[in-house]
């Protein structure tokens, strides 16, 4: 419990110390925000900071701060410390210069900003990624929801032969339609609250039970850390791989974009973004808790985490109080997926230059983001491994984006004489997260393997070289065309 608590400590002192870092590193200023200058009834429109915070909250919570840290948990305690370490760090500092940054670009998205801030080559590539990332957020993110309704709600297997999978699905896919096509405070803005509530109320119930149950929780032993991980994997790169929500996500970079463009004040900004990715910290920390007490307690360590959701919820809240933790954790994917597939139509709008205002140009942009969610999610489910191959995908992707959006903000931090070190230092062990798994990895060159070894040397040289060039190309580009890059305008 011990080394439970001190992380908690550093989430919470270290996140308040580093975060006023961050705000004195930016500047928030009294300029008028995009929601005030741009302010169009659809995606521009102001809301209170609570309400914004919430919904920042909830866009970012997908399933990935739980399954995560359920499976990160098999490491051993020193998840306990670099979970929150990771979060102030590298997480919630990503996504509060992330979210600053496109205000001061009158709420413009991801793909926009990399190509101000590090070329339109960089962007066209950028592009290809992030469509796929939001596609495969889409499809996972009501493939997961939907099994939880129909097995801990409904009592039923999730079989893709049972029809009442595919109406929960639909009814899922439903909802996701009319978050992204109507007014963001006419759907997300209304209900959003209501999801939260459940969300806190879950996460809260889960830490109480923490501290009440007879199980124990393994402190930190230097001297027993190989012997502590369970997962039989390597820390870096799986453990950074697995436990991506929680410590770092570059989806969080889309979202935080995407509610720039609703926030009234820059001062508002370290509360709606990098306080909310602190409290997305706290509740990785409280589930991979929750799943160290039961696998001590006997559970198999090869039980999915999606069945521990119900394990854990049932352990330390009771019948009852596990359907309102159920009830949260659907909530999660389900607050993502919806804002997930609004980003990327306000991306091709952008690429493409299509009115959103115009509802019919928004219905028949929106419609062509959903044909390929609808393919890949049926191909997931009718396959047998297709969930795993998907979510395996989606978790590289994932990360491999953030990188990008570090090296913007390093470019951003360098060309204002900022400390661009905050940024930079994070985006290289990031980058060489990705890149020694990828390039380690079945899914991936399974370069290893081409060369005759079964560990990762060689995956972990390229990727060391791969991070210098990352970060020389980054530091170049600022230098070289940091005279100009302001005065770019995005299109």
């Amino acid at each position: 419990m011990t080394t439970f608590i001190i992380g908690l400590i550093i989430l919470v002192v270290g996140g308040f110390a580093y975060g006023k870092y961050c705000e004195k590193v930016f500047g928030p200023d009294d300029r008028p925000t995009p929601a005030i200058a741009s302010q169009d009834g659809v995606d521009y429109v102001p809301m209170k900071q609570w309400k914004n915070s919430l919904i920042e909250l909830l866009n970012i919570a997908g399933t990935g701060p739980i399954i995560g840290p359920i499976q990160g948990i098999l490491f051993g305690p020193l998840a306990f410390i670099t979970i929150p370490i990771g979060n102030i760090l590298a997480g919630s500092m990503h996504d509060y210069f992330a979210g600053m940054i496109s205000m001061r670009n009158n709420g413009a998205q991801m793909p926009r900003m990399i190509s101000k801030y590090l070329g339109n080559k960089t962007r066209a590539f950028y592009n290809v990624v992030i469509a796929v990332l939001m596609l495969l957020v889409g499809a996972v993110f009501i493939y997961t929801p939907g099994d939880l309704i129909v097995t801990d709600l409904l009592g039923q297997e999730a079989l893709a032969t049972n029809p009442t999978t595919w109406i929960v699905y639909g009814i899922i896919f439903g909802y996701y339609l009319i978050a992204t096509l109507f007014p963001i405070d006419k759907i997300i803005g209304r209900v959003y609250p209501i999801f939260g509530a459940i969300l806190l109320l879950s996460a809260v119930g889960i830490f109480v039970g923490i501290f009440f149950h007879e199980g124990s929780l393994t402190n930190l032993n230097f001297a027993t850390i190989a012997q502590d991980n369970l997962s039989g994997q390597p820390w870096i790169p799986i453990f950074f791989i697995t436990v991506a929500c929680g410590i770092l996500s570059g989806f969080h970079a889309t979202q935080a974009t995407l509610i720039s463009r609703s926030v009234t004040s820059e001062k508002q900004g370290r509360m709606t973004f990098f306080n909310m990715m602190l409290l997305e910290g706290f509740i990785a920390m409280c589930w991979a808790a929750g799943a160290m007490i039961l696998f001590k307690g006997g559970i198999d360590i090869k039980t999915p985490a999606t069945l521990m959701i119900g394990n854990i919820s049932r352990e330390f809240l009771g019948t009852i109080g596990s359907y309102f933790a159920i009830a949260g954790v659907i909530v999660l994917p389900i607050t993502s997926g919806d804002t997930a597939l609004r980003s990327l139509r306000l991306i091709l709008a952008e690429q493409f230059n299509i009115d959103q205002v115009d509802w019919k140009k928004r219905v028949s942009l929106t419609a062509a983001i959903f044909i390929p969610v609808i393919v890949i999610l049926v191909w997931a489910k009718l396959q047998p491994t297709g969930f795993q191959l998907l979510w395996r995908y989606f978790a590289f992707t994932n990360q491999f984006i953030a990188i990008f959006a570090m090296s913007m903000i390093t470019v951003y931090l360098a060309i204002h004489n900022k400390n661009k070190f905050i940024s930079l230092i994070p985006g290289m062990f990031y980058t060489f997260v990705v890149m020694s798994f990828i390039l380690h990895a079945e899914i991936g060159f399974n370069l290893d393997k081409i060369v005759g070894r079964t560990d990762y040397l060689v995956s972990y040289i390229v990727a060391g070289i791969i991070t210098v060039i990352y970060a020389y190309l980054t530091l170049s580009y600022a230098k070289k065309h940091g005279m100009t890059i302001e005065d770019r305008i995005l299109k």
